[in-house]
Order: C-alpha cells, then sequence, then structure tokens
C-alpha cells in the first residue's frame, strides 16, 4: 500500500520536520553495517544537540548580546565559569532548578558585564521554538541514516525547563537512544555519559560516529575509540559523515536505499523496456524506497527523467489485494477530473519484465507530514495543513462518475457491510494465529452497520501521510496510494482519516487485515518492507483497540427512551444488543443468572440501588440479605480464628461460606464487561453496577474473599482475562475463579520508593530458555496463604530500555524453588491472616518462558491496566467500611448517656454525624462518576476521576470511622467492634495503589493541562 513516503524533496523548508518513523514497529538493531573506503564498519551515529542538530548556546547568545547591548562574551564566560562546579554544568547535571540556576546564573553574568544583564530573555530566547528549530539538513541525515539501516543517538548536555521537563526540542522518533543529561546526572566530557550511550546500542566505540562541535567533547569521545566529526557548519559536516558511512545524506532521494536482495529485480530487462516507452538513453539508477508494507515501490532515474515504480510484491496473494490495476485506472481518471495526483505513464501486465505486473508514474517533489501532530508547525499553519487536507477529500467525493468513466469502478450499496465482509475474507487468508478480539469484531460488526448515505470514489486509505504538500504553502500536490479505492460511501473516507487520533503516534495507520498479510509475508520472506517481521503484534494491538473503541462507541443516547426512575442520570445507553455466547465445551464460572445487558443501566450513572437494572438489584438484594444472615453474625468467630494459633490456615466458616455464596449466584462478580464482554468469565457487570454490590461487601473485612472478590485476587484474574494466553488462563484463572487456589502480586521493594513503579530493582534476566529471577519484595498481600499458588511478579528484563518499557511481569508458581518468605509484615498490630502480607526473597528463581504475560517490557503497561477497576473496588469498600462505621456511631450515641443527657443531643456529636454523611455521599457520587466513565470512555479517559477517588476515599473513610470511635469511647478501640481494625486499613489503603501524594500529584497536573476551564487572568483586577 503505502507510497506516502515516495515523494519528497532534498530541501524541505519550513514544514519538514518529522524525518523518519520511529522503531516501534521494531527495526532490528545491528542488521547492517556500512564500510566507507577505510574500511571501518560503523553501525550508529551519535549526534550532539547544541551547534550540531539545533543552534548552539553560543551563537544564540552572540545575537541577544548585540540586540540587548549587553557586553559581547558575558553569557560564554559565565557559560564556562567554574568549570564543573559552575551553575551551568550543575544546571545541566540537574542538580539545580530553571528558578535557581537563573539566579544565579543572572549574578554571575551581571558580575562579569559589571551591569544587569536580563538573563531570563536570554534563556527564553534560547528555549523557545523560534531558535530551537533543527537544521533540516541534519533531518535530512537523519532520515537517510535511519533508512541505511544504521542506528541514530542523540547524546546531549540540556537541563529542565521550570515545568519539569528536559530540554529536547527534537523528535524523539528519530533517535533509537536518547541520552540526556539532566536526566543521568552526569555531563559531556565525562567518559560515563558516552558509554551509557553506547551501552544503550547495543555497539563498540568503533562502530560509532559522534558528532560534536566542542572539541573537549570530542576529545573524550575519540578517547574511547569513537570516531568524531567536528561540526562547524552542519552542511559541512554531513559531508564528511556521508564520506565515512558511504551513503547518501544530502541532496539524495529522501527515505531511499539500495535494492534489498529479497526485492531485486532485472535491472536490463526494465531497462530496455523504459528506453523503448520513454525514448531516452543514458545510465539508469535504481532504488527502493525503505518503506512500503505491501507493494514494493522504486525510484529510477533515467537521463533526465526520475520517475517511480510500483509493482506487486512476489508469492502468493491474498484474493483482490495488490490491485495495481485499479490504481493506475483510478490516478489515469482522476488526474483529468482536477484531482492532484502523480502523472501516471504506463501499465505493464507482463511479468516476465521485473515479475509480477507493474506501473509507472512520475516522481513528484513535496513535502510528506509522517507526524499528524505536525510538531514545529505554529497552530495557524496546522489549521491550514488540515483545511487543504480535507478540502482536497471534497474533491475526490464530488468527482462526476458518468463523467471520468469510474460509473462501474465499483459495486453500488453496501459499501461498509462490503468492506467488513472483504477484510474479514482477507484476515482469514493471513492468519497465522487466533485473536480472539478479531473473532468478537468479525461477529459483532455485521450486526453494526449503518446505512449509506450516497455513492461516490472512496480513497480507501485517506490519511495526511497520504498526502503530498506544497513545501511552501498549504497545497496539496499529490494524493497518493489508491489501491484500495472503490466506489463506496464518502463518510468512510473522513471516518479513517480521523483514525490517528485513536493510535499511538508512531503505530502504522493500516488496516487489521493487511497488518496481518504483511506479518504473513515476512514469514516467507515476501515483504517489501525491512521491518515486516516485527509487525507480528500489531494486528492484535489493532483488533483489542478496534474492539475497545466498538464497547464504547456502542453506548448512545436515544432521546426516545424515557428515564424509568427518578434517581437514574441517564447519559447513554446501549445501541442495539449483543449476542452473548459461551463458546462450545466452554464452562462460565460465574454462577448468576445469565441475562442480556440492562437496556436502562448500560452506562448510566446510577447513583443509588433503586437505579439498577433488575438482575443487577436482585444480586444487590441477595448480597445484603447474605451478609445479613450469613457475614454479620459470624464475625466474632472468624475474628477469634484470626487470634489463634491455627490463624495462617483458612478457616472452616469461610470456605463454608463460599460454597454457599456459589450456590447462590453471588460468586465473581467483579469482572467488568468490558473486559468479559461474553460473560465467559464474571457476571457482566458493568463498572458503576458492580461499585454498587462491592460497597455491601465492604461492610465486612471478611465479606469480599467469601464471594471471591478480593485483592489481590481481583486484580490478577482480570490481568489474566485480558493479557493471558490461553495456557496461561488454563493453568492459573480457572483455578483462580473457581475459588481453589489464591495469588499474590509482588511489585514493592524495600529499598527504593516504589510509589514510583519505575524505581524497581528485581531482575528478570532471560538465560537457557527461561527467565530467572532475582530479587527482594515486601508487603506482598496474600503470599502467607497456604492456597496462595501463584506469584505475579514485576521485574526489569531491560534496565537500559525507556523508562516504561523497562518493566516486565511474569507468572511464578509459588513451589518453585528460589522463594524465601523472610517474615509475616503487620500493619498497626494487626497481621491479617490466613493470607498476611509478607516480606520475600526470591533468589535464581528459574521460570518458564511461556510465563511471561504480553512479552519483554509490558509490565508497566500491564499493571496500569490492572489498577483502573481495582481503584473502584478499593474506595466502594472504603465506603462500606465508611457506612457501616456510621450505623454503628448512629446506634451507640443513641444509646449512651454523658453529662446528664443522651449522646445523640450533643452538639458536637451531631456535627460529626452531618459531616460523616456528607463526607460520603461526596466521596460515593465521585467514585461512581469514575466507574461510568471507565464503562463509557475507557480507563484512559477516567484517568483524572481515578486519581481523585484514590486521594478522596481513604482519609474520607479514615475520618468518618475516627469520629465513630470518637462517639464509642475506649470500646472503640477494642476487638468487640469491626471499628479499629476499619480504621488501620483504610489508613493503609492511603499507600496502596499509589500514595496520596502521586494521585495529587497526578490531579494537579492534568488540571494544569486543562485549558478548557475557566481561567482568571493572571493580573489583579482593578476595581
Amino acid at each position: 500500500m503505502s507510497i506516502r513516503w515516495l515523494f519528497q524533496p532534498s530541501a524541505l523548508h519550513w514544514a519538514w520536520r518529522t524525518a523518519a518513523l520511529r522503531s516501534t514497529l521494531g527495526r532490528q538493531r545491528g542488521v547492517l553495517r556500512w564500510t566507507h573506503s577505510g574500511g571501518h564498519s560503523y553501525r550508529a551515529v551519535i549526534f550532539d544537540m547544541g551547534g550540531v542538530l539545533i543552534p548552539s548556546p553560543g551563537t544564540v547568545a552572540a545575537e541577544w548580546e548585540v540586540q540587548n547591548h549587553i557586553p559581547s562574551g558575558t553569557i560564554l564566560k559565565a557559560l564556562i565559569r567554574d568549570g564543573d562546579s559552575g551553575p551551568w554544568m550543575r544546571f545541566m547535571r540537574g542538580e539545580m532548578t530553571t528558578e535557581g540556576f537563573l539566579e544565579e546564573f543572572g549574578r554571575l553574568c551581571s558580575e562579569i558585564a559589571k551591569t544587569s544583564v536580563p538573563v531570563n530573555s536570554f534563556f527564553s530566547l534560547l528555549t523557545s521554538e523560534q531558535v530551537a528549530k533543527q537544521f533540516p539538513v541534519m533531518t535530512q541525515a537523519i532520515s537517510q541514516i535511519r533508512a541505511g539501516g544504521l542506528q541514530t543517538a542523540v547524546l546531549t548536555n540540556n537541563f529542565y525547563l521550570s515545568n519539569g521537563k528536559s530540554f529536547l526540542p527534537l523528535d524523539r522518533k528519530q533517535f533509537d537512544v536518547v541520552v540526556e543529561s539532566c536526566l543521568e546526572g552526569v555531563c559531556k566530557p565525562d567518559p560515563r555519559i558516552y558509554q551509557l550511550c553506547l551501552q544503550r546500542l547495543g555497539l563498540q566505540p568503533s562502530e560509532a560516529i559522534f558528532l560534536d562541535d566542542l572539541g573537549q567533547n570530542l576529545k573524550a569521545a575519540a578517547s574511547l575509540g569513537i570516531h568524531t566529526i567536528k561540526v562547524g557548519q552542519p552542511e559541512a559536516a554531513v559531508k564528511e559523515l556521508e564520506a565515512l558511512v558511504g551513503l547518501p545524506l544530502s541532496g539524495g532521494i529522501p527515505n531511499t536505499r539500495p535494492v534489498r536482495k529479497t526485492m531485486e529485480i532485472p535491472v536490463d530487462a526494465l531497462e530496455k523496456y523504459l528506453k523503448g516507452l520513454l525514448g531516452t538513453h543514458g545510465p539508469m539508477e535504481l532504488l527502493q524506497f525503505d518503506h512500503g508494507q505491501s507493494n514494493p515501490t522504486y525510484y529510477i532515474r533515467l537521463a533526465d527523467r526520475q520517475l517511480v515504480l510500483r509493482k506487486k510484491p512476489p508469492g502468493t496473494l491474498l484474493p483482490s489485494a495488490h490491485a495495481i490495476e485499479r490504481e493506475f485506472k483510478i490516478m489515469k481518471a482522476l488526474r483529468n477530473a482536477g484531482v492532484p495526483v502523480p502523472t501516471v505513464l504506463d501499465l505493464c501486465e507482463d511479468s516476465s519484465i521485473v515479475g509480477t505486473p507493474f506501473y509507472l508514474m512520475e516522481y513528484c517533489p513535496g513535502v510528506i507530514y509522517k507526524d499528524p501532530s505536525l510538531p514545529g508547525l505554529e497552530p495557524d499553519q496546522r489549521q491550514a495543513i488540515y483545511a487543504a487536507m480535507n478540502q482536497v477529500l471534497c474533491r475526490i467525493h464530488s468527482v462526476d462518475l458518468q463523467a471520468t468513466g469510474l460509473d462501474s469502478f465499483g459495486k453500488q450499496g453496501d459499501y461498509i457491510l462490503r468492506q467488513v465482509q472483504t477484510w474479514t475474507k482477507q484476515y482469514r487468508a493471513a492468519e497465522t494465529s487466533s485473536i480472539p478480539a478479531m473473532e468478537r469484531l468479525i461477529q459483532w460488526l455485521p450486526l453494526h452497520i449503518p446505512k449509506q448515505q450516497r455513492t461516490t470514489v472512496v480513497h480507501g486509505d485517506f490519511r495526511l501521510d497520504n498526502l503530498i504538500f506544497h513545501p511552501e504553502k498549504p497545497e496539496v500536490l499529490a494524493v497518493l496510494d489508491w489501491e484500495l479505492s472503490t466506489l463506496g460511501d464518502p463518510f468512510a473516507d473522513v471516518a479513517y482519516s480521523c483514525l490517528l487520533h485513536y493510535l499511538p503516534s508512531s503505530f502504522p495507520i493500516l488496516k487489521a487485515a493487511i497488518l496481518q498479510g504483511v506479518y504473513k509475508r515476512s514469514l516467507t520472506g515476501q515483504a517489501s518492507s525491512a521491518i515486516a517481521k516485527q509487525s507480528g503484534k500489531f494486528p492484535e494491538f489493532m483488533a483489542e483497540l478496534a474492539w475497545d473503541f466498538a464497547i464504547k462507541e456502542g453506548f448512545r443516547v436515544f432521546k426516545e427512551m424515557p428515564a424509568s426512575k427518578p434517581l437514574v442520570r441517564s447519559y447513554h445507553a446501549w445501541a442495539g444488543s449483543r449476542p452473548q455466547r459461551t463458546p462450545a465445551g466452554v464452562r462460565s464460572s460465574s454462577t448468576a443468572a445469565a441475562a442480556a445487558p440492562s437496556q436502562e443501566t448500560k452506562g448510566s450513572l446510577i447513583i443509588s440501588p433503586e437505579g439498577l437494572s433488575p438482575r443487577v438489584r436482585k444480586l444487590y438484594d441477595q448480597l445484603l440479605q447474605f451478609m445479613k444472615e450469613n457475614v454479620y453474625p459470624l464475625e466474632p468467630e472468624l475474628q477469634r480464628h484470626q487470634a489463634s494459633a491455627d490463624r495462617w490456615s483458612p478457616s472452616p466458616l469461610i470456605e463454608d461460606l463460599k460454597e454457599k455464596a456459589k450456590a447462590e449466584g453471588l460468586w465473581n462478580l467483579f469482572l467488568p464487561l468490558e473486559t468479559d464482554p461474553e460473560k465467559k468469565y464474571g457476571a457482566g457487570l458493568t463498572n458503576v453496577e458492580y461499585a454498587h454490590l462491592c460497597e455491601v461487601m465492604g461492610m465486612s473485612l471478611y465479606a469480599p474473599e467469601i464471594f471471591n472478590c478480593s485483592a489481590p485476587d481481583t486484580g490478577n484474574m482480570e490481568l489474566l482475562v485480558r493479557y493471558g494466553t490461553e495456557e496461561q488462563k488454563a493453568r492459573w484463572l480457572v483455578p483462580l475463579l473457581e475459588g481453589r487456589i489464591r495469588s499474590c502480586f509482588a511489585m514493592t521493594e524495600p529499598k527504593v520508593a516504589s510509589s514510583d513503579a519505575s524505581n524497581i530493582e528485581a531482575s528478570i534476566r532471560e538465560e537457557d530458555g527461561s527467565y530467572v529471577i532475582n530479587g527482594h519484595k515486601w508487603w506482598i498481600t496474600g503470599i502467607l496463604d497456604p492456597r496462595c499458588k501463584l506469584c505475579v511478579f514485576m521485574g526489569k528484563t531491560d534496565p537500559q530500555a525507556p523508562r516504561h518499557q523497562q518493566q516486565s511481569i511474569i507468572l511464578v508458581p509459588m513451589d518453585t524453588p528460589g522463594i524465601n518468605i523472610i517474615r509475616p509484615l503487620s500493619v498497626y498490630g494487626l497481621e491479617d491472616p490466613p493470607g498476611g502480607h509478607g516480606e520475600v526473597r526470591f533468589k535464581d528463581v528459574r521460570v518458564p518462558k511461556e510465563n511471561i504475560v504480553l512479552g519483554p517490557g509490558r509490565g508497566f503497561e500491564i499493571a496500569q491496566g490492572r489498577l483502573g477497576p481495582g481503584r473502584i473496588h478499593h474506595c466502594m469498600r472504603l465506603i462500606g467500611y465508611s457506612e457501616r462505621a456510621l450505623s454503628l456511631m448512629k446506634t451507640r450515641v443513641m444509646s449512651r448517656t454523658a453529662f446528664g443527657k443522651p449522646l445523640v443531643e450533643h452538639g458536637t456529636i451531631l456535627a460529626d454525624i452531618a459531616r460523616s454523611r456528607v463526607d460520603i455521599e461526596q466521596a460515593r457520587l465521585l467514585v461512581l462518576k469514575a466507574a461510568h466513565l471507565m464503562d463509557v470512555a475507557g480507563n484512559k479517559a477516567a484517568a483524572l476521576e481515578i486519581a481523585m477517588i484514590k486521594m478522596v476515599a481513604p482519609s474520607m473513610a479514615y475520618q468518618v470511622i475516627d469520629r465513630a470511635i470518637q462517639a464509642f469511647g475506649a470500646a472503640g478501640l477494642s476487638s468487640d467492634y469491626p471499628l479499629a481494625p476499619f480504621l488501620a486499613w483504610a489508613r493503609a489503603l492511603r499507600f496502596a495503589d499509589g500514595p496520596d501524594e502521586v494521585h495529587r500529584l497526578t490531579v494537579a497536573k492534568m488540571e494544569l493541562r486543562n485549558h478548557s476551564r475557566l481561567q482568571e487572568p493572571a493580573a489583579p483586577r482593578v476595581l
């Protein structure tokens, strides 16, 4: 498909900023070596930033001093003053805040200049977008280096800005490795920072080239064996670099490379054909465009002609795919209809020339924006670019079908349905393994097809990076990649162009079936892209994203649906019922009565149990009755067991109650509907619905386990449902769902601040086909329970990877040798048996490779996905604590007398009761709002609310319980009532799943980023 990379000029002017697609596609490191005439092999180029990629501080300072009438050389003298101990070097090591640096640096400059120096003005200029722009010649060079198979890195002395972010005004996707002095705490020319960069690149010094503008930095690099280039003028440095790597880095054709061996075509036959077609004679140059996931595409220079050849790939192809004949036909027709397309020259269906059919078109220079965020452009420029994009789409959809002869270019009507059917067939033809989310989509999509409004030409792959723009103005010169074009619904193009809003910026915007086909061709060596083999994970990602989108966007507002209950504030309703199916041979682990999702409560903010659907309200009432009849009466006996010598063995009473709960259908209620849409594992409740039930369970410390809804098992089960393989689910998920085993989650460590998960030090090292685990963990809830058979372990597989890709999660059987439980830990003297909270050492614990979850480097992502629903559960249980504490308090104060009158008549008691009721209601509404947003918009969209509830609920519960204890007097401290343990766990939950400080920080940052809220002017009002 993708020919959007083909048409780019050597001079890219103001708009060209995003040079290369970063290797989230997983560029194979070190596959290619380039050897220059001297015989050295190089595998990476390392760039300094200031003075190499952007203007140096010295250059900026010299111009600023002239403009501000500051003595020449003042800034430079201050920059080098006191060497390593001076303010500039300390600032670049991250040892000073921006404010502290500017204050000290200002005094130093004023002392040198013997006049006041406005250093804030200089610093603002230095860090401004107008100045800190990457040199175009370097942007193009980096693009060519990466296209040639070499790695790139930036190694910079930089600093923190006042917003807490590091100063790096570059597109990070240009580089395989980024090393920043302020993050590492060490600056050039310290050899350690060069060694760190080489280590992350995985190279020896002799395999790298380093560019810098300062002699001392170059000298340090050279002393390690790195080849160096001193940069005076960027253009001259690029020429020197060209000679070393043996690649054209300037003035060449961007994103081209020598033809890959598997994509070679008969040059003599092609040259003969071209000379016969064009009547042109002279030497022929042939290059391959580095990208192009579908049809191999080549650049040809023959005498003064520049051409592009696009051919079908070799081998067996998917039905109707790689239709270059249709691409040629429509481009030829649209050229005469005023739609900007490249000029096509000839369609050759003779496979004897280059092995497969192909067509030729003119090479069209211009600008292609690969990053949809358009970094480096001003807001009005970005708006103009997107306006031009929309205008050209309107022109495409306005083409007269009969006048252009395109009225028979495709079938009329049912375009969306046909697309679903076509891509389902394409996916099946390319399928290499089963993707559950894809299977759900294949069943869901045909049931939710919108009605087609009109028929036009549709592009089929319309997006920003398929357009060539004029280099100096927002004008579309050509629309590329017409392979999927046909007649259809124009809204499909509009929707597809908006897809980028839902994808990571570096993700390939291709249909899942195409991604699957690319991957399958890579397995047979027939893919046109060198990175195709790494694309195997993308179809699954795309399918999961689409399924998530289908669930979220399935909620719609039905105006004709009346609100059935006054307490239900309906925002959304389910758009059509979804089939609830359980695959043959699979037993549902939920004993709740099977029923279709409630039309009344799907996506509704239900603020009281009265608003629940009949099915869920029945569960709620059952739960209340079960608690009243079975749980509360047994609490004293359960408490005595926890204080006995047998406390580290499960209570038989708990086990009996579990069987009763199963029998009544009160089992595995926690799994959210979005995670388990088929109700294969749980009861199929939304987060809002379960929140009401969870509050009831929270009224007793023993209840969650009785209903198999207790942490950490709930989070671990959801983790396995979301991310586990079928083998992992069979071994661990099924017995957890059945309540036959328990589990724990090992992340927190005693030697680091584990509130920042990136700090963890435990290692997961690959060795001889296994993973070997070493680490020291503590506060591992549930690990002392004899039924605990699984430890979900978080550790680092690659400490040199980006910060949030270092961690992995692996499933560790508890009977694996090397696990040593050191001791149980207590919370305010409470040991919480039989599960407890353990301190544990893992020493050389060897686990099979297949126990890794999702793959190396995915741990942080998994842990974050696990926490969202868990935080709702914690907070609603805390509200349950609070409700019971308030109930006990009211009963107590109505039965006790002090100072001549009942406690209930004392003003302080009444005030405490009032405050507690208000606090509970406020917290509950906030938690329910968070659950509602998770249901209708997803965990990510609810991030602010999730952080807020974790801030609010534990502190609220602590205060409400504390008031109840105060009203009880000394009895409240005793074990005769649940208030003391309620208080202990409410306090502990200010740490669990992240301390209050982390959540406050999250809320504050998100609030400051929210510019949509009404803001007061910074200056005081004048009355």
